[in-house]
């Protein structure tokens, strides 16, 4: 299938290049540096498999094509954040050029991370969570992890394992490593951070709670078990992400409606606590924890069933909806 591509007008870019302008903030504070943009890694339609990294226009005006505009980028975006700055440097480029722009309705969006090396999930990390299950608070961070296989696109579907009755929702804010380090400090841990996305934490109950020893793993990494998008927003671009509206909506329904005011250990401190113990790489993906309103604390328990439909959002970063089948 022949793509179109276009080239937008100076005008027309201007919103956007305001996404793709340099922070004034400190830029060892804001991460990679300090370009707001939306990241993205999209295929084109009919080029299923072909991933793309690109930047997400304002106004569904479309996406740019990054390796189109320079057939030197890589095409996925954990060797993209491998580049550091030039890699960043590069797609603030194409996107002030207005060319390389591939239409919306060319574009079926993947996972904004795919293959990264760790998909770091944390525990317990809501007040709010923590108070619907009369669980303490802890007092250092329950560290997690899922296979990267459960990662799954903003609008693929959930697919509902045979070997469980209670799959469950858990909308999360997660973030994307974008450059690496070991053993670093609270105060510098933003700068490791290349943004912001949206996760859906799905987590078989019996297996989490019952299985398996009661170790989470196997109830969190079923395949399509960490829904993930629609965008890498640059942690430059969001204002504070600790202070951000977060829902899930089931079939239309809230069920999740917090903020992420209510998280226990924020970004910084867990970049710090996870990087004691491994190396963080570009790419590699952290799920902050979930607010209440999951399933399984529910009177009576409410768990997914085939035909649902699961919306997650997050104030400034996007939505993602995914059907379950």
């Amino acid at each position: 299938m022949k793509t179109m591509l276009m080239r937008l007008p100076i005008r027309s870019l201007l919103s956007s290049w305001r996404l793709g302008k340099r922070s004034s903030t400190d830029t060892g504070r804001r991460g990679l540096s300090g370009v707001t943009m939306r990241l993205v890694q999209f295929c084109r339609q009919g080029e299923e498999g072909a991933i793309r990294v690109g930047v997400q226009l304002d106004a569904g005006q479309g996406v740019v094509d990054l390796k189109h505009f320079d057939s030197a980028l890589p095409s996925t975006m954990r060797e993209f954040l491998q580049m550091g700055e030039r890699g960043m440097e590069q797609a603030q480029r194409a996107l002030s050029s207005g060319q390389c722009v591939v239409p919306l309705s060319e574009v079926r969006l993947l996972p904004p991370v795919t293959a990264p090396e760790k998909v770091v999930c944390v525990g317990m990390n809501y007040r709010d969570h923590c108070l619907e299950q009369n669980a303490p608070i802890p007092k250092e961070p329950i560290i997690f992890s899922k296979f990267p296989s459960a990662i799954t696109g903003p609008y693929d579907d959930i697919t509902l394992p045979e070997e469980s009755e209670e799959v469950d929702w858990e909308v999360e804010l997660a973030f994307v490593i974008g450059r690496k380090g070991r053993h670093i400090k609270e105060e510098e841990a933003l700068s490791y951070v290349a943004g912001f996305t949206v996760a859906n934490d799905v987590s078989a109950r019996d297996w989490q709670m019952r299985r398996n020893g009661k170790q989470w793993l196997l109830g969190k990494t079923f395949d399509s078990f960490c829904p993930l998008g629609p965008a890498l927003v640059t942690t430059a671009a969001i204002k504070d992400p600790h202070s951000l509206g977060i829902c899930c909506r089931v079939n239309g329904i809230t069920v999740q409606d917090s903020n992420t005011n209510q998280m226990i250990f924020r970004t910084e401190k867990l970049v710090a606590w996870v990087s004691q113990f491994v190396t963080l790489s570009p790419g590699d993906v952290f799920l902050t924890g979930t607010p209440p309103g999951v399933g399984v604390f529910r009177k009576p328990p409410v768990f997914l069933k085939k035909g649902d439909v699961v919306e997650c959002k997050i104030d400034e970063i996007g939505l993602i909806r995914n059907a379950v089948v």
